[in-house]
């Protein structure tokens, strides 16, 4: 039992230390994301030159949906849409599952339709999961930090706004997202 828990550590570690993160600086504190470039390699690819070019600054979590997931990424804080990139291949045959905590791609119902959108799991939603039969939606990191700035977006008021009743009622923006450095434990700048 002991050699699986070490086995487990070290591998939540090569994880941490060999993956991109992000840092997500909204209203409410900083949420911090592991990548898994090895699992998901073109939507992390998608994701970072998201976050790279700006494009999160000043987005908003527009769908928030207490027991199941907080969505963001697509919206300014008065709610105009903002143009995309081209859409990116589904990976969710990738072997990550929905879990509390994990990062995926929000998608239409066309499978290779996500572009730049983004959840967070507040509950397992292993039915958002891919199958034989079905493709699923792309898990590709984890909340490394800040789970609780997360939980405080899904305790936020929402239903004032008619056209996104699950938007809350003061807008939670992402202020900066930006890529962390990870061999030297710093940020970049």
């Amino acid at each position: 039992m002991l050699a699986i828990t070490l086995l487990s550590t070290a591998l939540t570690a090569h994880a941490v230390t060999n993956n991109p993160r992000v840092e997500l600086e909204t209203d409410l504190g900083t949420i911090e994301l592991v990548l898994y470039a090895d699992k998901a390699p073109k939507t992390v690819e998608n994701f970072l030159a998201y976050v790279d070019s700006g494009f999160y600054d000043g987005t908003i979590f527009h769908r928030v949906i207490p027991g199941f997931m907080a969505q963001g990424g697509g919206y300014t804080f008065d709610f105009q849409e903002k143009p995309t990139r081209d859409p990116v291949e589904n990976e969710s045959g990738n072997g990550l599952s929905n879990a509390r905590a994990t990062i995926a791609m929000a998608r239409t119902n066309d499978p290779n339709s996500a572009t730049a959108q983004f959840y967070i799991n507040l509950v397992d939603n292993s039915r958002l999961d891919g199958s034989a039969e079905r493709p699923g939606y792309t898990v590709f990191g984890k909340v490394l930090l800040g789970m609780s700035v997360v939980q405080q977006i899904a305790a936020e008021p929402r239903g004032q706004h008619r056209a996104f009743p699950d938007a809350p009622n003061m807008p939670v923006r992402i202020l900066k997202a930006r890529s962390k450095v990870t061999d030297t434990g710093g940020s970049k700048q």
